[in-house]
């Protein structure tokens, strides 16, 4: 079902991360961040491969000293992704990454006076390298946490002055993020930041906690940001997670209606008409079908109260019955199973509709 409710996207101004781009008309991206030290250049590789194979588009990699960004170099030769380096005090260690780096995070008013934003605004020049400029709750100037205390007001007035740090010197490459660790402000803050430029913004929650937490705050803050048009590359940030910060992400820009990739998978909450095993037959169908980048929607219920129904609206649905169901393909009957082969003839149909998709 379509909708006349919500915003538009919001245009802005497009940068490139290594050949991902963002902002304008591109596709909302999705990032993460490694946790492992910069300097395990193999445990760094491995994370990276977890999370290109889970849907990654960009990954944000610290460093921390010299050490780290010499190691950071030879990973950058051997990354299946985009890499952003995050670099905070010291302006020497940007400019040594900005030789082979993607993209910077920083702050600019943390990496010294005017002459040291000079210098990484040049070296970015050099190489049309975009800047990351990351506003948090926890690390707010302190000029403007004296003056708010910790509020948005205190966020937007840091945003404002950090874009013209780098405005000031003709740079414009810029994307943007500014995070808190509540839904609500976060929200609020991207909200009034988004009336007072067009760069493009890098949504998320920050400390947003573990994964339970994390979903909840982040489908909350991203997934209405996003259905306000506001946002263009988005983190699901999660304690000790990786791959299901991506499933996440992926998940929040499907069900939202923004950006269709991947099954969207139908079904009912059970109740004490089912005479199947659902919760078995749904967790074969995820594992079987995740893999599946086409935008399809299938339907797995568990009687024919609601299937029939919901099959009008699905490429490929199970409508479960007593030791039997039917197989449903774009509200025609395709197929009447019994139980030990229904799941199979379904995904039999799913892979068929996926591969009519791909051509």
């Amino acid at each position: 079902m379509k909708s006349d409710f919500f915003k538009p996207r919001f245009k802005t101004r497009q940068i490139n991360v290594g050949g991902v781009k963002i902002g304008g008309d591109a596709p909302i991206s999705v990032q993460s961040m490694l946790f492992t030290k910069t300097q395990d250049i193999k445990g760094c590789l491995e994370q990276l491969i977890e999370l290109k194979l889970a849907g990654a588009d960009i990954v944000r990699v610290a460093c921390l000293d010299i050490k780290d960004a010499r190691a950071l170099a030879e990973l950058k030769k051997q990354s299946p992704l985009p890499l952003i380096v995050d670099i905070h005090f010291n302006h020497k260690l940007a400019l040594y990454c900005a030789e082979f780096i993607d993209g910077i995070r920083i702050n600019p008013g943390n990496i010294g006076g005017k002459e040291n934003i000079r210098e990484v605004v040049n070296a970015c020049k050099q190489r049309n390298i975009p800047i990351r400029i990351g506003v948090n709750h926890g690390s707010i100037e302190k000029q403007f946490e004296e003056k708010y205390g910790r509020s948005v007001k205190a966020l937007l007035e840091s945003a404002v002055y950090n874009i013209k740090l780098l405005e000031d010197f003709d740079f414009r490459d810029i994307k943007i993020s500014i995070k808190t660790s509540d839904a609500q402000s976060t929200i609020e803050s991207y909200t009034r930041l988004r009336e007072l430029c067009d760069y493009p913004f890098h949504l998320g929650v920050t400390e947003a906690g573990t994964k339970f937490h994390s979903t909840i705050k982040s489908s909350i803050a991203i997934g209405q940001l996003l259905l306000n048009g506001i946002g263009d590359t988005i983190r699901v940030s999660m304690t000790g997670e990786l791959s299901e910060e991506i499933r996440v992400a992926r998940a929040i820009l499907q069900d939202s209606g923004i950006q269709k990739s991947g099954i969207n998978i139908i079904s009912c909450p059970t109740c004490g008409r089912i005479q199947s095993d659902l919760l078995s037959a749904i967790k074969i169908v995820e594992e079987k079908t995740k893999h599946i980048k086409a935008p399809l929607n299938i339907s797995v219920m568990g009687c024919v109260v609601n299937a029939l129904g919901e099959a009008k609206g699905a490429d490929v649905a199970i409508a479960f019955g007593k030791n039997e169901g039917l197989v449903i393909r774009h509200g025609e009957v395709v197929a009447k199973c019994k139980y030990d082969t229904l799941v199979d003839r379904f995904l039999d149909e799913v892979l068929d509709e996926a591969k009519l998709h791909e051509n």
